[in-house]
């Protein structure tokens, strides 16, 4: 497989979105460009929010780190606002799979439908739900959803020979995952166990280093930047870019020209920062990423010892002290084999290849990371699928009626590892109505949770005696609806044909000037053969093309065209 350089040469795209005062929106790198000035309309880190709550205390938490809105939709979701209007999170998702599908397609040359689209290995049924629907926003046929650490280890044990026992430690932006694999020589894949946590990432990382840089700036020149929304998303650009120097330097220096003001005139920030310094603020972070890889191994039933390889995964494992303890946590040193940006989306073009049958001889058997239960008498979490239970997979349950004559029972249906329901996720609930009135404990109700490959749960309930059957869509309180996915779609066209007008307008203005330059280079050099009516009449053609262009914001690039083709009639 190929990973394909975007728009701007780059073959990553950072997942940031912004929408600029004139409604134009911008996509990538050019979003995270303009983030200085306009930070309150440049949505980052939103993978976060995806198919959460806003009242979740991760929302919560985040609600106080991003320099942008989040706002509270209908159904409870955490939405984001710019410019007064409001974004699902897996609308802003879509827009950055737009992007990405334009440049599959641009350097294809055709048109491309079908996505293999990855997700973190620890994403609930909710989180998967919503990513699957920003492919769909986006035009999008989402054949598969992969887990991230499962694709890594795709991409890093295709050509290999010998069957092996792979960790996989995957550190991204946004997310934390660790998945243990067996990959035997046949090109199984077989997942045998997953953990994490979807609120860790370089995120915090850079947030633990713009607190400690506000905090320094507020000692040393007794100002408090923490409320200025422009200082703080500099002090972000400025922790970030530290954090990525200090990976291979000692030390690095922060500095920040006109920080802010007070009646004393500007103030700078300038300060050296060392590589020591630096762990110590993130040293809580790193230390949160053992656990996990505890809890897989002994999921697995494997000891660090008969592990084989250990890939690392996602930008942040270029940190030294993040290497380090991995190599703590599995007595091994990590492999270099494989390019941590970009061996996840090797592995979704690999999946995608199993697919279209373009690979041959992989089989990939993944796990879902969460146990899926119901709520049963008392409160109490009753689980029938385990977490790291190989998917797709099926079970079912016979329930009954807990009064006398009842003719319905409600089912509600969780996921996590909680003894309580209520401390668990809820996904949904439904009624299966209809059961003849009977003593309790009589009517045999059947319920049967199928979790696809992509993780994704379906529910039937079957009344044994009457043989009706009920096939269950979970309906959670939030995540979008049909209609909503239906509007969102026609936004993201309706972005499109802006998008194409916006260029075509570009490129009518870019053409035109180019003709008015060779028009005047051409009238200079042969002045003295032309005639001065000639001229004038040139002069005229060109005043009035100026006056189109400069009026290029109102004007349809069919009227710049006019005025163009005119000045180059003339000329010729």
């Amino acid at each position: 497989p190929r990973v394909i350089e975007n728009a701007e040469g780059s073959r990553t795209t950072p997942s940031v979105v912004a929408f600029t005062a004139d409604g134009e929106r911008l996509v990538g790198m050019p979003a995270k460009r303009q983030s200085v000035t306009n930070a309150k309309n440049t949505f980052y880190a939103t993978k976060r929010l995806i198919g959460r709550k806003f009242d979740d205390p991760e929302t919560q938490k985040d609600m106080k780190l991003v320099s942008y809105k989040i706002v509270k939709a209908s159904n409870g979701d955490a939405w984001l606002e710019a410019n007064g209007k409001v974004y699902s999170p897996s609308q802003i998702g879509a827009f950055v799979l737009i992007k990405m599908k334009e440049t599959a397609e641009s350097y294809l040359g055709k048109k491309v439908k079908d996505a293999v689209i990855t997700v973190p290995a620890y994403f609930n049924d909710s989180q998967r739900q919503a990513t699957k629907d920003a492919g769909q926003i986006a035009g999008l046929n989402v054949v598969r959803t992969i887990n991230e650490p499962t694709a890594a280890a795709l991409a890093y044990g295709i050509n290999k020979s010998e069957g092996k026992v792979v960790a996989v430690y995957d550190l991204g932006g946004g997310t934390f995952d660790v998945s243990i694999l067996e990959i035997s020589k046949e090109g199984v894949f077989e997942v045998k166990s997953t953990n994490g946590d979807t609120f860790l990432g370089g995120e915090d990382f850079d947030n633990a280093l713009v607190n400690y840089l506000a905090n320094e700036f507020k000692k040393d020149q007794g100002i408090d930047v923490s409320k200025d929304i422009m200082a703080m998303q500099r002090l972000k650009e400025a922790a970030e870019k530290a954090k990525i120097e200090l990976s291979s330097a000692a030390q690095t220096d922060v500095n920040l020209p006109y920080l802010t003001m007070d009646s004393g005139g500007p103030k700078h920030m300038n300060m050296k920062l060392t590589r020591a310094k630096f762990e110590s603020l993130v040293a809580d972070l790193v230390k949160r990423t053992i656990e996990p890889c505890m809890k897989a191994m002994k999921d697995a039933q494997v000891k660090s010892s008969e592990i084989d390889e250990i890939i690392l995964v996602g930008g942040m494992t270029r940190m030294p002290r993040v290497q380090e303890t991995v190599q703590e946590i599995f007595g091994k040193q990590p492999t270099k084999s494989v390019n941590p940006d970009e061996a996840v989306a090797v592995g979704a073009a690999i999946q995608g290849g199993v697919f279209t049958s373009d690979v041959k001889d992989v089989l990939l058997l993944d796990v879902t990371p969460l146990s899926l239960g119901i709520e049963t008498l008392g409160g109490v979490f009753t689980k029938l699928i385990g977490r790291n239970t190989t998917i797709p997979t099926k079970k079912s349950q016979v329930f009954s009626t807990a009064a006398d004559g009842q003719t319905q029972v409600e089912i509600k249906v969780c996921q996590g590892e909680r003894e309580m329901a209520s401390d668990n996720k809820m996904l949904g609930q439904f009624t299966l109505v209809g059961i003849p009135p009977a003593p309790r404990g009589i009517p045999q109700i059947e319920v049967t949770f199928d979790i696809d490959a992509n993780g994704i749960v379906h529910v039937s309930a079957r009344d044994k005696g009457t043989g009706k059957e009920q096939q269950i869509v979970i309906r959670s309180s939030g995540g979008l609806s049909k209609e909503d996915i239906e509007n969102m779609v026609r936004q993201a066209e309706k972005f499109a044909e802006e998008d194409r007008k916006k260029k075509e307008v570009i490129e009518s203005v870019n053409q035109a000037e180019s003709i008015i330059h060779d028009t005047e280079s051409k009238m200079e050099e042969y002045k003295a053969q032309l005639p001065e009516e000639d001229c004038n009449s040139l002069r005229e053609k060109i005043s009035k093309t100026r006056k189109v262009l400069a009026n290029k914001d109102n004007v349809t690039p069919e009227a710049i065209k006019d005025a163009t083709n005119e000045l180059q009639q003339a000329s010729l």
